[in-house]
């Protein structure tokens, strides 16, 4: 949550908003500061080459994909970066301990984990791993296996995503959503009441495509949230990229099978090279988890007549980054012990990116923040750009201080009802701005 203060400000100073309005429509928003860009070397593979979601599995591997990475530059976010790359928020914020989601610096390198290890349960239709916030999907492809992988959203702690067998009931192309009683109660008591139905369109939580599951009211689906991919932000419901559900939604048919498992802790192999990946678990779990996988990796122990590194084995788990990590060649000279890392060029746009709109002198806009700290600014600016559907937003520097407004808007409502969706998501206190007055 973002709780802004210090928004007391007279006509006089609402006037003087509008008035830096102006002046940066002028100047083209050249007055606009932002963060320097650094240079960095060109990278060795164009994005294009990186294989994001398909992929086949060679007969007794376990691991699938590879380790990458990419230069940020001025304006990234983790969320935008995320959905290019068809990773949840979770994996990229865990990959890369310390980067600032909002306002990461231009120039660093970040790691992107587009390298899973398979959950350990049938490798049939639909199974997605909670505790990784991730899909997959099996198909058979010809003589081999091919796998599909998509990062989910998935349950809070007070409504979570139901565990076990089910298979895909029906689907729907653009689906009314009819309002469950206990979401509608949640949005009467913020002062946000829902109709009993919400039509396609931007509004409906459900996007363009829905898979319902046969456990009653427990869907896969799209979102006007994209920012909320890899995030326990569900009501329970499965909740994937436009992008995503769209390949999901073709190639699934109706009575699919589905398994929703949960499992932190994942060994494999590829290549004859044993890997361990770690995530955090869920609040209240783990413990069950991570005995079963030590049991494992002694058993494998035994059986290899090799002793595993137990200190990197727990070093690997502690730090719970998300990463496959070579732990144990099971034959000398069978593989490498080290990930390898494919550095790719940064894309000329980042899919999904918010775009923000001109300067609008005939427009309305929302004060949202007014505070002394640029990066401050532009992490609320940021945020509230990542709202769904998504609210543009801009920083207006001022001799001392940092403003965000939020708009354009065409009229007064528009900017009324988005400064009453800022004080519901994010209790922003916005303060609407009239246009700018010909003379």
């Amino acid at each position: 949550m973002c709780r802004i203060v210090d928004l007391s400000l007279t006509s006089k100073g609402l006037r003087l908003i509008a008035l830096c309005i102006f002046i940066a429509f002028l100047h083209g928003c050249a007055a606009l500061k932002s963060v320097q860009e650094k240079p960095w070397a060109a990278p060795v593979h164009p994005e294009k080459e990186l294989e994001r979601n398909r992929f086949s599995v060679a007969e007794g591997d376990d691991v699938i994909g590879r380790l990458a990475a990419v230069r940020l530059e001025k304006g990234d976010t983790l969320p935008d970066v995320a959905r290019h790359f068809s990773l949840g928020i979770n994996a990229i914020s865990a990959a890369n301990p310390g980067v600032d989601v909002w306002v990461p610096e231009a120039g660093r390198r970040i790691v992107l984990p587009l390298s899973f290890i398979l959950p350990d349960a049938p490798r049939e239709g639909i199974v997605v791993n909670l505790a990784t916030m991730r899909l997959f999907q099996y198909k058979e492809d010809g003589k081999s296996l091919a796998v599909s992988t998509y990062p989910v959203g998935v349950g809070t702690k007070e409504r979570p995503t139901p565990t076990g067998r089910m298979y895909v009931e029906r689907k729907a192309i653009r689906p009314t959503w009819t309002v469950p009683a206990s979401i509608a109660e949640d949005h009467r008591k913020k002062g946000d009441p829902l109709p009993a139905k919400v039509p396609p369109g931007p509004q409906n939580p459900l996007g363009e495509y829905a898979l319902y599951l046969s456990k009653s009211s427990y869907l896969i689906h799209g979102t006007n949230k994209p920012a909320s991919i890899g995030l326990n932000a569900t009501n329970g419901c499965l909740r994937l990229y436009p992008e995503s559900v769209k390949l999901l939604f073709g190639d699934t048919p109706v009575n699919t099978p589905v398994a929703i498992i949960s499992q932190p802790y994942l060994v494999g192999q590829r290549n004859g090279v044993l890997y361990l990946e770690a995530h955090a678990p869920q609040e209240g779990s783990g413990a069950v988890e991570l005995e079963q996988t030590y049991a494992k990796l002694r058993s494998i122990e035994k059986k290899s007549g090799r002793k595993l590194d137990w200190k990197k084995i727990k070093e690997v788990q502690a730090e719970a980054r998300g990463i496959p990590v070579p732990i144990l060649e099971l034959s000398p000279g069978s593989g490498q012990t080290t990930a390898e890392t494919m550095e790719v060029e940064h894309p000329g746009k980042l899919l999904g990116k918010p775009e923000i709109p001109e300067l609008k002198l005939e427009a309305w806009y929302v004060l949202a923040a007014d505070v002394p700290d640029e990066i401050e600014a532009l992490r609320i600016a940021a945020i509230i750009n990542h709202q769904g559907p998504p609210i543009p937003a801009r920083v207006l520097p001022g001799s001392k201080r940092y403003r965000v407004i939020a708009g354009p808007f065409n009229d007064s409502s528009e900017a009324d009802a988005a400064a009453k969706r800022l004080k519901i998501d994010l209790e922003i206190d916005g303060i609407l701005i009239e246009p700018v007055k010909k003379t």
